[in-house]
């Protein structure tokens, strides 16, 4: 069954990237071709079939409105193996560094964590494949483009996924709001380390909240009770890129 990516970055991505099967590029008959020369020139280079049509008939194609005159027809998400996350950590002979979603829902939450992600040089995505939603093309739209870069992981089981992590000399460090939580500088994030982010409403499951070696809570000063999901993810992962001190980041 083919999926329809659409706007520009998000296309871009899955182009540039490579890792999937794409059937058919579709552009807005009317649309100012230097708008998107880098997508026709990547297009080119991969020989992209490409077809022009309406506006209304893009919105249709899609399903959406919002398309930017642009569409990519292609296979649905390729995903990765736990296995290919370490190698990949191996290559760039740095220490793992992973992103865990815990039954975190919406497109829009794990759109945008997955951009910041891909930003912060995380090697590595786990999700569950039941009960959690897929990377669907809402999810690459809100990522804009970042999840086709990275490598996402679907695992039967995340507990014993975890468990199988901490084998590996993995620290396992849980986003939640416990009063044993601990704030992130006053942890050694320079670990190799995975990074669970839990459900917007719930938080972490207790046997995932167990399998933690530590609970990271953000310190809040204001009248706002909790953070959102996806930016107190990403504001855990900026400063896990701060503790490892990567090229070209300086102090917050």
């Amino acid at each position: 069954m083919h999926e329809y990516l659409i706007r520009r970055n998000a296309v871009f991505a899955a182009i540039d990237a490579g890792r999937r099967t794409i059937h058919k590029l579709w552009l807005q008959s009317d649309l100012n071709r230097q708008s998107v020369d880098d997508i026709l020139h990547a297009a080119s280079e991969q020989h992209i079939v490409i077809q022009k049509a309406s506006k209304k008939q893009l919105s249709e194609l899609a399903g959406d409105s919002r398309h930017q005159g642009v569409v990519l027809e292609v296979d649905p998400y390729a995903y990765s193996s736990v296995e290919s996350i370490f190698a990949l950590a191996a290559r760039r002979d740095e220490k793992p560094l992973l992103l865990l979603l815990d039954l975190l829902h919406g497109p829009q939450n794990i759109g945008s964590l997955l951009r910041t992600a891909e930003i912060c040089g995380v090697h590595g995505v786990i999700i569950q494949d039941r009960r959690a939603p897929d990377i669907t093309p809402a999810v690459v739209q809100y990522s804009a483009g970042a999840s086709e870069y990275l490598l996402v992981s679907q695992v039967t089981n995340l507990v014993s996924t975890i468990d199988g992590l901490k084998e590996r000399g993995v620290w396992v460090a849980g986003l939640d709001i416990d009063e044993n939580a601990r704030a992130p500088g006053g942890i050694d994030l320079d670990l190799p380390l995975a990074l669970i982010v839990g459900h917007e409403g719930s938080g972490l499951r207790r046997l995932v909240k167990k399998r933690c070696d530590f609970i990271v809570q953000l310190p809040m000063r204001g009248h706002t009770e909790s953070l959102n999901a996806a930016v107190a993810g990403s504001i855990a992962l900026y400063a896990a890129w701060q503790a490892r001190s990567y090229e070209g980041f300086g102090a917050l």
